[in-house]
């Protein structure tokens, strides 16, 4: 992985403060880096549609993920940054995110 791409640079930052509030459960300090109105949908995942940061927030409080993630590639695509990732207890994923200058505008998470 180059690490001068700014899909890379961005992918990079989310999935460190991801992490860093798995291990210390600080989801509202995670949630600052979602846009206000930001939006987040799971593919072939039982959770609904997400629609607002705090709305994020308090799903990531009520069911908080146990485990962390490991980049494996990010690319840009026509606005739309798709960055694919491993989780440390095995599987992979893609999410695809948006953004709303540093902030996530729109999140989608697909589990492999």
């Amino acid at each position: 992985m180059s690490s001068d791409s700014e899909a890379e640079r961005r992918a990079h930052r989310h999935i460190l403060h991801f992490n860093a509030a798995v291990t210390n459960g600080d989801w509202e300090a995670f949630s600052e880096w979602f846009a206000p109105d930001a939006a987040m949908d799971f593919v072939g995942v039982p959770v609904p549609p997400l629609r607002g940061r705090l709305a994020i927030l308090d799903a990531y409080v009520a069911d908080p993920p146990a485990d962390t993630m490991l980049l494996l590639d990010a690319t840009e695509r026509d606005g739309t940054d798709v960055v694919r990732f491993e989780w440390h207890r095995g599987g992979t994923g893609v999410m695809q995110l948006t953004w709303d200058g540093d902030l996530v505008e729109h999140l989608t998470i697909e589990l492999d």
